[in-house]
């Protein structure tokens, strides 16, 4: 029988009962598994058309690393935002490639991935981290299996550590009251209004452009926020699908935001030729975008003056989200307003709130039921 050709490829059925594909693909001699031959057949067409296209292509002696390389640059770069590109390959080169990264792509177990998630841990690194790595290698795997590199995703079969969930405790509508009357005139007032009011994302407010603001009609749309990526500012898409919003403007936000305009100009005569014209709400003196760490660092300053308790900047959305809820509105309103991608999300983040409201709600019930006939 003659040497096989490229992209060509054999079906058998294994000792095991599972049914594997052997293909040639630009020399390198590659296997497909699956529970019938019709899977493996489907799998084996899939590899020739996707190694048409340039994707990965892993044989016996492919390194992980080698093939998370691969997807990085030749998947991930092209689908996600670059922040998020960022966070998978530090995941990757950090802790990935150093614990497990030679292992050969078809050869790794559910031990070598506990046995990642278990270095991680005894080097002191946090639950959290080790969830986040996890996660992209789980991902990795899952387009390793939809493409047939590999049998099964064996970072999905092994239990990630639980993390401790820290308990949200954001500013009471007093103390929100009190930061807001101490900040008035600052030349972040407009934005931390925004953030209370509106519960939008700090990247989401620094990113927030005049275009997007229409003060006539009380409407804000978030179209897009800001990062720093490779030590460059840029303007990216919303974290998900659902965090492109309009929202509605409180009149007092509203007010703000036309003083804050007035002040901005201000800046923008006395900046002159210095003056740099990205079109962003928030800015500095000369009109580049604000630093999220000064930002930070005006609010723990702030809060430390008037002896109120550490705050991060983001528990300002969650302090919208609060007052929301124990006023009686939607979560499904809530939901929009703060552009979460899924209702189960709102629900599980302010899980504190609930016992507030259902006790309401219990008042409620007593009322109507045991109200006096009027007749």
């Amino acid at each position: 029988m003659g040497r096989r050709g490229n992209n060509e490829g054999s079906i058998r059925k294994r000792s095991d009962g599972r049914w594997e594909a052997r293909i040639t693909i630009a020399g390198k001699q590659r296997s497909v598994y699956g529970k019938t031959r019709e899977i493996v057949a489907r799998k084996m067409r899939d590899a020739m058309s996707e190694a048409e296209r340039g994707l990965p292509v892993a044989d016996q002696r492919t390194q992980l690393q080698t093939y998370l390389r691969e997807w990085l640059e030749n998947t991930v770069k092209l689908t996600v935002r670059p922040k998020t590109y960022e966070s998978y390959e530090g995941h990757i080169r950090l802790y990935i490639e150093p614990a497990i990264g030679k292992v050969p792509l078809v050869k790794l177990t559910l031990s070598h991935v506990q046995q990642l998630m278990n270095g991680m841990l005894e080097r002191g690194l946090s639950p959290r981290t080790v969830i986040h790595t996890r996660a992209t290698l789980r991902r990795a795997l899952g387009q390793a299996h939809k493409w047939g590199l590999v049998s099964r995703n064996v970072a999905a079969l092994v239990d990630p550590p639980k993390a401790p969930r820290s308990e949200v405790m954001p500013l009471t509508p007093e103390q929100a009251r009190l930061f807001l009357d101490a900040i008035e005139g600052d030349r972040f007032e407009a934005l931390y209004h925004v953030a209370l009011a509106l519960g939008m994302r700090q990247g989401e407010i620094l990113g927030l452009t005049w275009s997007n603001v229409d003060l006539s009609a009380g409407t804000l749309r978030v179209k897009q926020a800001l990062q720093k990526i490779n030590g460059e500012w840029q303007l990216v898409e919303p974290k998900t699908k659902r965090s492109r919003r309009t929202l509605p403007l409180p009149a007092t936000v509203a007010s703000k935001l036309r003083e804050h305009r007035a002040r901005q100009n201000r800046a923008r005569l006395n900046a002159g030729d210095r003056w740099q014209d990205w079109g962003l709400v928030f800015t500095t003196g000369i009109g580049t975008p604000l630093d999220g760490v000064n930002v930070n660092k005006h609010f723990q300053r702030t809060l430390a003056a008037l002896g109120l308790p550490k705050q991060r900047f983001h528990d300002l959305r969650h302090a919208c989200a609060t007052f929301l809820l124990t006023q009686g509105l939607s979560p499904r309103v809530v939901m929009e307003t703060l552009g979460h991608s899924q209702i189960s999300v709102t629900m599980d983040t302010y899980s504190h709130v609930m016992p507030e409201l259902q006790r309401e709600a219990a008042d409620r019930m007593d009322e109507l039921l045991n109200a006096s006939d009027p007749n």
